[in-house]
């Protein structure tokens, strides 16, 4: 096995920060009703993790650690998910993506109907999705005649 990515510094500052990242991007996502951020710049702080595994430690590597068929699984379930959210709110709303939760108490962490879990989904979404689509970028190689 070839030694890919970076050096033994970046990589072991990769492995410490890149849970602080993924908690901070689940933080984002969770509180985004609350505060500013909401599902998709949570997501993008989780993409953004994924992919500094990706550059640190190469690609065969990440491919060790992340199951890039979940991935996969999790970014088509997330959309069929959120259309279901919004049926759900047709049904017993009245209109797509109708709030059809009980609003809960100002400012609490549960206040504000199908909001956070719109947030949850989207977070979910565009986490998966930017993540994959750097991915496929990373692994296409280029003919010699090729250009950008």
């Amino acid at each position: 096995m070839t030694n890919s990515g970076m050096t033994v510094i970046v990589k072991t500052v990769t492995r410490i920060t890149v849970w602080m990242i993924l908690l901070y991007g689940f933080y984002i996502i969770l509180h985004g009703h609350l505060t500013p951020g909401g599902g998709f710049g949570g997501g993008v702080i989780i993409a953004l993790a994924f992919l500094n595994v990706l550059l640190a430690y190469g690609r065969q590597r990440t491919q060790e650690w992340l199951n890039i068929h979940l991935l996969e699984h999790i970014e088509s379930l997330s959309a069929l998910l959120f259309v279901l959210v919004g049926i759900l709110g047709m049904v017993i709303g009245g209109a797509f993506l109708a709030n059809f939760l009980s609003q809960g108490e100002l400012f609490h962490i549960i206040s504000a109907g199908t909001i956070p879990i719109l947030n949850i989904i989207i977070g979910f979404k565009v986490a998966m999705s930017l993540f994959l689509v750097v991915w496929m970028l990373a692994g296409a190689k280029m003919s010699k005649g090729d250009t950008v």
